[in-house]
C-alpha cells in the first residue's frame, strides 16, 4: 500500500491558518510550497478543501482569514450540555472543521479534543465542572 504522506486533516489546517495569518499566498502553489517547507505534504485537492472549510477567501488577489463580526459570522451557532463530559457545538454547513481548529488552536485546559462533522463539533471536556467553563471560553472566543 502507497501513502500520500498527508497529515491528520486538523493539523494540515491549523498549519494553514497560521501561514495565511503570517504573509500573503497568491496563488495555491505558493500556500503548498509552504506547507511542505513546514514539513506539512498537501494534495492540490486537500488544499483546495481546506481553503473552502476554513472559509479563507481570496481578497484583493491574496488569500485572507474573513474577519469576522460575532459568533454567526464565524460559523458557530449553538452550545449546548450533553452528559457530563461532552458539549456539543452547532455550526453553519460545512463550518464544523473551521470552528474546531479554532477551539483546538484556543488550548482550553478544560477541553480534551474535539471531532467535527459537517455542521457538529463534540467538544471533550475533562469533567462536568469544566462543561460550563469550557462553554464559557468557547462564547469568548467567538463572541
Amino acid at each position: 500500500m502507497h501513502s500520500t504522506g498527508e497529515m491528520p486533516k486538523n493539523l494540515r489546517q491549523k498549519k494553514l491558518l497560521s501561514l495565511i495569518r503570517a504573509k500573503p499566498f497568491a496563488t495555491q502553489a505558493e500556500l503548498r510550497d509552504s506547507l511542505e517547507r513546514a514539513g506539512v505534504p498537501a494534495t492540490q485537492s486537500s488544499l483546495s478543501r481546506d481553503l473552502e472549510e476554513l472559509g479563507i477567501v481570496k481578497h484583493r488577489g491574496h488569500y485572507t482569514v474573513p474577519k469576522s463580526n460575532g459568533a454567526a459570522a464565524r460559523g458557530l451557532l449553538s452550545l449546548e450540555l450533553a452528559g457530563e463530559n461532552l458539549v456539543v457545538a452547532r455550526t453553519e454547513p460545512g463550518l464544523a472543521s473551521a470552528v474546531a481548529v479554532d477551539i483546538d488552536g484556543a488550548a482550553v485546559s478544560e477541553i480534551v479534543g474535539t471531532l467535527a462533522g459537517e455542521d457538529t463539533i463534540f467538544v471533550a471536556v475533562r469533567d462536568q465542572k469544566g462543561q460550563r467553563i469550557a462553554m464559557k471560553k468557547i462564547w469568548e472566543m467567538f463572541g
